[in-house]
């Protein structure tokens, strides 16, 4: 075999194949076999084991983000519940203390308007004494005056 391939191998350039292409081509594919058998293979099965864990962590990644989106989706419901009810809570304290303060005003204009009325008869009251008081204490002073540019007493009547 040894002078089968030197006689193969000559120091000139052929343009027509013989021999030697058929001993490289034999030797290409006699590398791929062991390449595919010792590297490739192993390398191969690696990348694949890699891929499932990639796709595994992956679908269970998209699963916690589904859980994660539903749950904030529930959260923002109930947050915009309690915010309405809130809201609603308020209005109704808001209406009720205004319903006290209009019920507290009243309360105090009748009261004031009893006041006013109480203040008005006491007053026209004491007017009626004071106006009866000055007529008789008119009476009396006039019968003075009277008296002292008459020089005389004067009765009640004025005589």
């Amino acid at each position: 075999m040894g002078v089968l391939l030197v006689a193969l191998a000559e120091n000139s350039i052929q343009l027509v194949p013989d021999g030697t292409l058929v001993v490289h081509i034999l030797m290409i594919w006699i590398m791929v076999a062991i390449l595919n058998r010792t590297l490739f293979k192993p390398v191969n099965k690696v990348l694949a084991e890699r891929e499932e864990k990639t796709k595994g962590r992956h679908s269970e990644t998209e699963g916690v983000l589904a859980r994660v989106n539903q749950r904030l989706h529930e959260y923002e419901g109930q947050l915009r519940e309690a915010r309405t009810e809130g809201y609603r809570e308020m209005e109704e304290l808001k209406s009720e203390s205004v319903r006290e303060r209009d019920q507290k005003i009243q309360k105090l204009k009748d009261e004031m308007g009893n006041w006013l009325v109480a203040q008005k008869a006491e007053l026209n009251q004491q007017s009626y004494a004071v106006r009866d008081r000055l007529t008789s204490e008119s009476s009396e002073i006039g019968a003075q005056i009277a008296s002292r540019i008459l020089g005389r007493p004067m009765d009640g009547a004025g005589r």
